[in-house]
């Protein structure tokens, strides 16, 4: 049972898909993608099982102000995107939440709490790649 806290930017900058000429909506089409995995269980980084049971999204910049879909909740950042998933991850974790934070960045990776999990991009695009299309 995995919360799993997604860097949005990060992951949105990962595939040169044309993502820097529309943000927001970059954004948007990721949180709707990421609606289908809570409830899934997912090959998790290791290869193991992983269920997912419920996807939280950090979003700054012009995407502070997409829509998300019901199943996926959204901290919006008025400040560093860095900053809020930290503090996200701190408010998770001492709650007791297993989670898997989805990011590259080395340096955010090194600022989160004790017992975070982390995967990247890749493996996270492709699981929602496994997936049949929104809608």
């Amino acid at each position: 049972m995995t919360v799993l806290l997604v860097d949005a930017a990060n992951v949105v900058g990962s595939r040169p898909d044309g993502w820097w000429r529309d943000r927001a909506g970059a954004a948007t089409r990721l949180l709707e993608r990421l609606a289908g995995l809570v409830g899934a269980t997912l090959a998790g980084p290791d290869g193991e099982p992983l269920t997912c049971t419920a996807v939280i999204a950090v979003v700054e910049g012009r995407a502070r102000a997409v829509t998300a879909p019901e199943d996926v909740g959204v901290v919006r950042a008025t400040g560093s995107g860095d900053d809020a998933l930290v503090a996200e991850a701190e408010r998770l974790t001492t709650a007791g939440q297993e989670l898997l934070v989805v990011t590259a960045d080395r340096g955010l990776r090194a600022r989160l709490p004790a017992g975070a999990g982390t995967a990247g991009p890749g493996w996270l695009l492709a699981r929602l790649d496994e997936l049949p299309p929104p809608g």
